[in-house]
């Protein structure tokens, strides 16, 4: 885990439910337990504050920074898919986005990365699907029609086409192992810090998954879909450790050591 990620995953699953904000005292204790030194998170924050995630603030334990708009939208719409807050039931119809032609190679790939986030897949170069519209692609302010659609054929075909379903599965299956020798390592009396490690890195594998799972509907997936499992292995490890991976964070906040 870099600090950059490190740093998304805190704010996100932590510091969004206590203002969205921390000295930077308090991010470098707060890291720590993940080997995450004080040059790499001071580094990472500059970097999020160019890219517009982070302001710096001033707060009574010193200078600080607190989370902007656009990484509050961020964080909120991760947080809806990490814990299923608020998913939709699906119509039965697609949103279509045609892109206009981009010469900006960098550009390109910023818009590839930030709709393949937002659960959307390339039917071709410039024609994106995804099985409902995100709230958050107004904020991309893409060059792009979009299209509220119906399919005349099967949907599962569609799917298999746009979506690699096999590889997903099999990166479940994956991390589900990994998951239960990571949790595995703890012990009755381990100390909340490495409770929050543990927790920490638990949440950053199942958010990786947002990069590759668009969060299909249920009735386009395959029989027997692995991500249930692994979903169900993670809300339940991931509510257990809670209560001492919070204390050491609210300790910490407050100018512990």
């Amino acid at each position: 885990m870099n600090a950059r990620a490190a740093l998304f995953d805190l704010y996100g699953d932590h510091l969004r439910t206590r203002h969205g904000r921390a000295s930077v005292a308090a991010l470098v204790r707060l890291l720590a337990p993940l080997d995450i030194a004080a040059p790499a998170v001071r580094t990472a924050i500059s970097r999020m504050v160019r890219q517009g995630w982070l302001d710096p603030v001033r707060l009574p334990q010193g200078p600080g920074y607190a989370v902007t708009p656009k990484c509050e939208r961020r964080l909120d719409e991760t947080a809806a898919r990490v814990y299923r807050a608020g998913a939709a039931d699906w119509r039965g119809r697609w949103h279509v986005l045609v892109l206009e032609p981009v010469r900006d190679r960098a550009r390109r790939e910023r818009i590839r990365a930030d709709l393949a986030f937002l659960g959307y897949a390339p039917l071709t170069e410039g024609t994106w699907i995804g099985p409902w519209a995100s709230p958050e692609l107004d904020a991309l302010r893409l060059p792009a029609h979009r299209f509220d659609a119906a399919l005349e054929g099967d949907p599962r075909e569609l799917v298999a086409q746009a979506w690699d379903l096999d590889g997903i599965a099999g990166a479940y299956e994956d991390w589900l192992a990994g998951a239960v020798d990571l949790v595995g390592s703890l012990r009755g009396d381990s100390p909340d810090h490495q409770i929050f490690a543990v927790r920490s890195r638990l949440v950053h594998g199942w958010r990786n998954f947002l990069f590759r799972d668009p969060g299909l509907p249920a009735q386009l997936l395959p029989p027997g879909w692995p991500g249930d499992k692994a979903r169900a292995y993670f809300e339940q490890e991931a509510a257990r450790l809670l209560p001492a991976a919070a204390a050491f964070v609210d300790r910490n906040l407050d100018g512990g050591s």
